[in-house]
Formats: C-alpha cells, sequence, structure tokens
C-alpha cells in the first residue's frame, strides 16, 4: 500500500494569510486516479512573496486569476478534494513538505468547519530523500546549516530534471510520486518520466 501524493498552489507561503487556489493529488496505488481542481482565494487571503521571487511569477498567474469570482469557493474545492479522497485505499498523504501543504489544508478546513477524512501522520518526501542520500554518502546534503534537500535536489536524487516555468498541483504531484517510487522502490512510475534513467544508486539502496 502506498499514500496519496499531493501538491497544493497558493497565494503565498504564510500558512494564516494565503490561501488555496489548486489542489492536485495522485493515488500511488492507481496512478491513473488522480485529482485537480482549482478555487478562488478568499477576499481577505493575501498574496506575499517569498524570497526574491514573485509568487505570481512562481505560479503563473495573476491577482485577477487568483480572485476570479466565477471560480469555486476553497470551501467548494477541499470538500471535493476529501470527497476523492474517501475513495482511496491507504488514508495518509504524502508530500515534498507536508509541515506546509497538510498544515494549510488543516487550517482552511478548521475555517470552513470540514471533516478532514485523512490520517495526521503524512509521509514526508524531503525527509525520505535526505535518509537515502545519508545512506549513499555518509552526510546529509546541508548548506549554511539548513537542509537542501528541496525539491530540486530531490530529482537531481533521483536522475530527474524539472524545466518548466511555472508550477501546476497535479504536475508537481506526479513529479513527487515518481521520486517516491524510485526512492522506495526503485522503479519508474509514470510513462512520461521514462526518459529519465534510474540512477544506479537507487538500485543498490532500495530492497526489491
Amino acid at each position: 500500500m502506498k499514500p496519496v501524493f499531493i501538491d497544493i498552489e497558493t497565494s503565498g507561503v504564510d500558512l494564516v494569510r494565503c490561501g488555496i487556489w489548486q489542489i492536485g493529488a495522485i493515488d500511488l496505488n492507481n496512478p491513473k486516479n488522480y485529482f485537480l481542481e482549482e478555487s478562488r482565494i478568499d477576499d481577505e487571503d493575501e498574496i506575499i512573496n517569498a524570497g526574491n521571487k514573485p509568487v505570481l511569477e512562481v505560479i503563473g498567474k495573476t491577482e485577477l486569476e487568483l480572485r476570479d469570482n466565477k471560480k469555486q469557493p476553497q470551501k467548494e474545492l477541499l470538500s471535493k478534494f476529501f470527497k476523492w479522497f474517501d475513495k482511496v485505499d491507504m488514508k495518509n498523504l504524502a508530500s515534498q513538505n507536508p509541515q506546509f501543504d497538510v498544515a494549510m489544508i488543516t487550517l482552511k478546513s478548521r475555517k470552513y468547519g470540514l471533516k478532514m477524512p485523512f490520517h495526521y501522520r503524512a509521509f514526508d518526501l524531503h525527509s525520505i530523500a535526505q535518509t537515502i542520500y545519508h545512506n549513499i554518502n555518509g552526510k546529509f546534503l546541508f548548506s549554511e546549516g539548513y537542509s537542501k534537500m528541496d525539491l530540486k535536489n530531490v530529482l537531481n536524487l533521483c536522475g530527474m530534471e524539472d524545466n518548466r516555468k511555472a508550477h501546476n498541483a497535479l504536475e508537481d504531484a506526479k513529479l513527487g510520486g515518481e521520486c517516491f517510487s524510485r526512492l522506495i522502490d526503485g522503479k519508474n512510475l509514470f510513462p512520461e518520466y521514462t526518459q529519465f534513467k534510474i540512477p544506479s544508486h537507487l538500485n543498490i539502496t532500495n530492497k526489491k
């Protein structure tokens, strides 16, 4: 059994002040079973940049698109995601950074009075990748006292790369799910990533 790999796209990295505008998720037990929906952010939600790169540039959206009243509200987006999740077998989520993705979904669910259908424990792709990296290199990947195992370096560890200009929740969930499969099983999961050969160090590290 494997978890559901999830990614959310938001108007910034502040869990309280920002909003969710897209959710993408894939059942790793059945990769053809996926979820992708968009919503508008709430009127009170803010657009907050992280670092030097504007968040609108990262997500490839304008503020008008994020606040489009023709789109469903966040509450409806979450309700649809929970309804989809109810039908999967394993009730755990996986994410590159569940401390953000799962935490924001939790806070929004409380705001709207929604009951979450998944277990409170989540699989952390970052920690899995750091563990595999340590097994191979005898040390964790750090720089200036901080973990450097971001998605780019997870992909590098898995023999992959990402040249997209803007983020998409389902594409990110697929990338994360592919890395999860390569790190845990040493196997390719999605046909579109067969162009990237699985590194020999993953074949050695993982049990067959």
